[in-house]
């Protein structure tokens, strides 16, 4: 029996990559502006899509390819069942057009949680007590030269935390803030019956109410600059910004302005818009902790993420249901 066919829009983790060839007729789309041909392997992503395209019953894709699956490929791929992404957020995926379509969409949550979360308290700690500048003193030979490293301006010991958004990974690291001795406050859509903490209808009331916010909630044009200048002056003087969602979510000129002007006091990053490139501009901010999205980028944890997209994408082949669909594209069965 002929293996069905799936489509790669980039280059996958070798867990992937081997894990699908066993069970798929995999092809990888090539990067945009290639000219050539398919014989000597190096076809134009329109001519692959249009020898393979009908035939394509399943996607594997992720935010790192760089490549939209947005409703135009999925209109170049009309037997498209279920689309596989490599990581818990999907903005890069149309889930409208694929719910509109009968696509699937799988994510890989859970298993990157608890390494998401703690990325984040380890970005706060390196942003509240400036251990990279502090590292880098004593790298340039500066302590033996110029004694000790000054004290740190901020302290986590007489600050609030609220978390705008508090799904999988935003309660992981509310757990964290709380071991800390940290008290914690949130935003969401709507209150949660099964938390204690301090509720917020919207990211102004929130940041008014602590002196360090966390961001953890999905990209897309929801959320974008969720976190915009009006928040960041809620914030204030003593403020300190934490963002491992999406670049997306802040407005980043309005938060290079807080900090070159001290409207905040410092924020950490591990995320950016238009990722791996970002606003040269965060680079002269001494204020700035820039981190280049590792949240989950630890073996262990992408090694579950990758056999999670794995695991979706067999099921699809076996006829089985997805293990981690995401809301907006619930199974109903396979169909066809």
């Amino acid at each position: 029996m002929a293996k069905p066919v799936l489509l790669m829009t980039g280059p996958m983790p070798p867990i992937i990559d081997r894990g699908l060839r066993q069970t798929f007729d995999c092809h990888q789309l090539p990067p945009k502006g290639r000219t050539g041909t398919a014989a000597a392997g190096t076809e134009t992503p329109e001519a692959l899509l249009a020898r393979i395209g009908p035939a394509v019953e399943a996607v594997c894709t992720g935010g790192h390819t760089g490549v939209k699956t947005d409703e135009a490929l999925m209109a170049a791929l009309p037997g498209l069942k279920v689309i596989a992404n490599l990581g818990v957020g999907y903005d890069s995926i149309d889930v409208a057009a694929a719910a509109r379509r009968g696509i699937v969409v799988a994510n890989t949550p859970d298993v990157l949680t608890d390494e998401v979360a703690d990325t984040a308290l380890g970005l706060l700690l390196m942003t509240v007590r400036e251990m990279s500048k502090a590292e880098a003193y004593l790298r340039a030979g500066r302590w033996a030269k110029e004694g000790d490293y000054r004290l740190s301006t901020a302290s986590l010991r007489d600050r609030s935390v609220g978390i705008i958004g508090l799904g999988r990974i935003g309660k992981a690291i509310a757990r964290r803030c709380e071991a800390f001795g940290l008290p914690v406050s949130y935003c969401g859509r709507r209150p949660q019956a099964d938390v204690t903490y301090a509720y917020h209808a919207d990211p102004v009331s929130l940041a008014k109410a602590v002196d360090t916010l966390i961001a953890v909630i999905p990209g897309g044009a929801e959320t974008r600059n969720i976190v915009d200048a009006q928040v960041l002056e809620a914030l204030g003087p003593r403020g300190i910004f934490i963002n491992v969602a999406r670049g997306t979510i802040v407005d980043e000129a309005a938060l290079i302005d807080a900090l070159r002007t001290g409207k905040i006091l410092a924020a950490g990053l591990d995320v950016f818009v238009g990722e791996p490139s970002f606003n040269p501009n965060f680079l002269t901010l001494e204020n700035a902790v820039l981190l280049p999205h590792i949240g989950s980028a630890s073996i262990l944890t992408r090694e579950r993420m990758g056999q999670l997209v794995v695991d979706n994408l067999a099921a699809y082949a076996n006829r089985k249901p997805p293990l981690s669909p995401v809301a907006e594209t619930p199974f109903s069965g396979w169909g066809g």
